[in-house]
């Protein structure tokens, strides 16, 4: 329960953080950060029990009989990241709190900051597959926002980290399909325990690929490095929250908790090694390059996630335990660092070292905070930096025979580099002669959140043994094996090991290099690389827009031609395709009865009329004809419900069509005679690879189970005796919501795209009737309440007989359409078309969640009152068919307002 409600409590900081930033300003920051605290310690309730070797488990069930469910556990592995996501962002907060200005836009950035730690939370104590993919989603979409939020010279950026990333998602998401194929559970402690089942599938090498390639792309591994050093156009809190405890850490959360499938397989560790190696050589050699303070750092955690991303690869017992206290040492150094160069830029005016000099005099604090910091990165005693630096030097050096050795050269010099710039930081900021005598240390308040971190790297690298049931906890839940032990220590034992050794190494090599530091410097500033990341990928992608524009060339007329000949086309393409490949077999002789043909034989000849029409109000009205003939077939069919729809829809349709059509020409425009030809081509072959679909089609199958589950329960498991409509709003109620969000997303585009305040260009003739209209207005006041009546009467049937929201609603539109007509064309409906659509989600939302007292959304709950002497039944499905009925009200509304003004679209007229 405590992981429910730590997860709830960060959605209540993404609800309160804009009217706390309305009222507080940049002061919000703090209530924020007591939020995030209130979580971490709902979180570390559960830590005794982790630490004993018991997990803590959460459930929120939504769809119990699809196992649907919100599933959360908390180990070892999770803990240590919630840690990060909610400690170093409630650090955050409270620095936001006094670096923001106060007129920037709170409200937004608490807003997404919160929702970005809640999808971190969520992604961490994800127990589901389905789940972690949603969460891990979120990260992508809030850093878009927040990488982007300051104007237009960030939106290239932004977008290059969500182009990146996001198909990195794409990737766990087809890893999370596949591992569900072979699995056949969503479950990740089911997953992960018998990963035998994985691993022996032919499908494992796959698995393993997309988890990778979802793990570097999130965590800026080679090749894909690019997209986070070029993200430091965000602001300072935003780059210290990315870069030390969210987007780039939940990569390498995916990547240790499926690890343990796949350790036994080379190419994993192959890779992963490879991969990670060639990133924190080339990150800590770019970081080196940098002058800019903030872009040094950038390159610094490329380089370190490199580094992890390596120990991973590994993939033994100590390098995913020196993996977790790595990436936790990280996130404590970085996020100081961040911050702190926030400070330097605040109260210096710059980030560039070479217009910074002898700070230390006149900021002392953030020059020993800053110190502090950086020894910690580059792996100097007493910081649990030294100590992760230290561990994994042992853990590259338990790779087998001249890999090991060479894995381990290379991890030398990465950490040489990193002492090499982690030096340039200090040094360059803080000594020589004091430039800027004015200056001063920020107030307390301001240094306090960096502080905090910095002062915990260095308590925990001296007392780094306390934190091993952490650890022997992380790695457990990793490699899935009670034994796995984390043997932490400062003092490394003996000192004549070879790890210890090769910190020896990397400290003088380090100091020399600082001591070159201006050969070194200009060496590096004449380094100049013909392919960059960025170049690469601004190619790749301007490629792609000139084939989507090309693509899309023939849907930029204004006629409908070129806009129905692909799809078409594609459709006869398809058809032949299937044809030709697949064979015909099977087919038996056509099932029908004599008024079929009748119905055929009218419909073909109503098809040839409206070809032949030279009248637009002539075509449309047999056009009508043409539906009503298909509704007559329904009806012979049995279909009432289908029946009911259509002809209530063609009738409508005649409506908003005349209603276009009163601004057009009464006739169609002459056609060329190859244009009408080739029309008629397509539309025989369209129709013959159609007819041919229904001939294949039809009666090949029998009535399945589920079909015959649906006639023998429906009324005992929705309490509704028409089978369709029981479909509709109970069984399959979610797809039905998700129709209804697609009208209201049509109806909304309808009102904004076409402006109802333009002029007609033409007088309107079609709609508005000549002469007296008495006898209109007269039979609208008989007809439409009897109209309206028989609306209500549908809607409330729908549940037993043919009717429901949907007929109910067009019935409604109809009457509409009545009153409308003694008013003329121009006549506006008195019901806002944007109140009744909202109206309607919103209805069917609070239907849903009635469900929940019954343990799932969108369960029909069911009963019964007397009035009069009569049992009445109710269900809540009754509400949800309410929200139908006004969210389909809500379009037709829309359609018929729109087009009887005389619309135009924002960009011009309608031709």
């Amino acid at each position: 329960m405590t992981l429910l409600l730590a997860l709830a409590t960060m959605l209540v900081a993404v609800v309160v953080a804009r009217p706390l930033a309305y009222r507080l300003g940049r002061d919000a920051g703090y209530p924020m950060a007591g939020l995030f605290l209130l979580a971490l310690a709902l979180v570390l309730r559960g830590a005794p029990e982790v630490l004993s070797g018991g997990v803590v488990e959460g459930r929120w069930t939504w769809i119990a009989s699809l196992d649907v469910a919100l599933r959360l556990r908390l180990d070892g592995l999770s803990l240590i990241f919630a840690i990060l996501a909610l400690g170093v962002g409630a650090l955050i907060m409270a620095y936001c709190a006094r670096y923001l200005s106060e007129q920037y836009d709170h409200g937004r950035l608490y807003m997404l900051l919160s929702l970005f730690a809640t999808a971190m939370l969520g992604m961490v104590l994800s127990a589901d597959i389905i789940v972690l993919f949603v969460f891990f989603e979120i990260t992508t979409l809030c850093s878009f926002f927040l990488i982007g939020a300051q104007g237009l010279h960030q939106a290239k950026p932004a977008t290059r980290a969500f182009v990146v990333t996001a198909s990195g998602g794409l990737a766990l998401l087809a890893a999370v399909l596949l591992l569900w194929h072979v699995t056949g559970t969503t479950d990740l402690t089911a997953i992960l325990a018998d990963a035998d089942q994985v691993t022996d599938s032919p499908l494992a090498p796959w698995i393993g690929g997309l988890v990778i390639y979802a793990a570097i792309t999130k965590s800026a591994q080679f090749p894909f490095h690019f997209w986070l050093p070029d993200a430091m156009v965000a602001l300072t809190p935003v780059s210290a929250y990315l870069h030390a405890a969210t987007l780039v850490k939940a990569g390498i959360y995916v990547l240790m908790r499926f690890s343990q499938p796949f350790t036994d397989f080379w190419w994993w560790t192959f890779v992963l090694v490879t991969i990670g190696l060639i990133t924190t050589v080339i990150g800590a050699l770019f970081a080196l390059q940098q002058h800019d303070l903030k872009a040094l750092l950038a390159y610094s955690t490329v380089s370190q996630l490199g580094w992890i991303v390596a120990l991973v690869g590994v993939g033994t017992q100590d390098a995913l335990s020196v993996a977790g206290l790595h990436a936790f040492s990280h996130a404590l150094f970085k996020a100081t660092l961040f911050m702190l160069v926030g400070v330097i830029d605040r109260e210096a005016g710059s980030r560039d070292i070479r217009e910074l000099s002898g700070l230390y005099r006149v900021m002392p604090f953030t020059a020993v905070l800053t110190a502090m910091a950086a020894m910690s990165m580059a792996g100097l005693p007493p910081f649990l930096g030294f100590v992760s630096k230290e561990e994994s030097y042992y853990a590259f050096l338990d790779l087998p025979g001249t890999w090991g050795l060479v894995v381990g050269g290379v991890a030398v010099l990465s950490a040489a580099f990193t002492f090499a710039y982690s030096v340039r930081l200090v040094w360059g900021a803080f000594a020589g002669p004091t430039q800027q005598r004015r200056l001063y240390d920020a107030a307390p308040s301001f240094l306090a959140p960096a502080a905090v971190p910095a002062v915990v790297g260095l308590l925990l690298g001296l007392f780094v043994a306390q934190l091993n049931p952490l650890f022997d906890r992380s790695v457990q839940a990793t490699v899935l094996a009670e034994s796995a032990r984390a043997d932490l220590r400062l003092v490394p034992d003996p000192l004549t090991s070879p790890a210890f050794a090769m910190s020896i190494a990397t400290v003088l090599l380090g100091l020399m290099l600082f001591r070159a530091r201006e050969p070194v410097d200009r060496a590096l500033q004449r380094l100049d690389l013909r392919v960059r990341g960025v170049d690469v990928y601004d190619r790749a992608y301007a490629a792609l827009l000139r084939a989507c524009d090309r693509v899309a060339a023939p849907a930029r007329s204004g006629e409908l031609a070129p806009h129905l000949v692909w799809p078409l086309l594609s459709l006869v393409v398809l058809a032949v395709g299937v044809v030709v490949l697949g064979g015909v077999d099977g087919v038996g002789p056509p099932v029908s009865r004599p008024e079929d043909w009748v119905v055929v034989a009218l419909t073909a000849l109503a098809v040839l009329g409206l070809c032949l029409s030279p009248s637009r109000l002539g075509a449309v009205v047999v056009l009508g004809v043409v539906g009503f003939l298909i509704a007559a077939w329904f009806l012979l069919l049995g279909g009432v419900d289908l029946a009911l729809t259509q002809m209530l829809v063609e009738i409508l349709t005649v409506a908003v069509a005349v209603l276009v059509l009163q601004r057009l020409p009464a006739r169609f425009a002459p056609t060329p005679r190859t244009r009408r030809v080739g029309a008629a081509a397509l539309a025989v072959a369209v129709g013959l690879a159609a007819g041919a679909a229904t001939l294949l089609l039809t009666g090949r199958s029998g009535p399945t189970a589920a079909a015959q589950w649906y006639v023998e329960e429906s009324e005992d498991a929705a309490g509704g005796t028409n089978l369709v409509n029981a479909i509709l709003v109970d069984f399959r109620g979610l797809d039905t919501f998700g129709e209804m969000t697609v009208l209201a997303v049509a109806a909304i585009g309808l009102l904004a795209f076409l402006r109802a305040d333009a002029a007609p260009d033409v007088r309107a003739r079609s709609m508005d009737l000549p002469g007296d209209r008495t006898v209109i207005r007269s039979a609208a006041r008989i007809l439409v309440p009897v109209i309206c009546a028989v609306s209500a009467w549908l809607l409330l049937r729908g549940h037993y007989e043919p009717g429901g929201g949907f007929v109910g609603a067009l019935a409604a539109a109809l009457a509409l359409v009545l009153a409308r007509l003694p008013r003329g064309a121009d006549a506006r409906s008195r019901l806002d078309p944007a109140v009744l659509l909202t109206a309607g989600l919103v209805v069917a939302v609070a239907a849903g969640a009635l469900g929940l007292l019954d343990g799932s959304f969108l369960r029909p709950l069911t009963g019964s009152i007397e009035i009069l002497g009569l049992d009445l039944s109710l269900t809540t499905s009754l509400i949800f068919d309410l929200g139908v009925f006004l969210a389909v009200l809500g379009l037709v509304v829309a359609a018929m307002d729109r087009f009887s003004r005389g619309a135009t679209p924002t960009g011009g007229a309608i031709r």
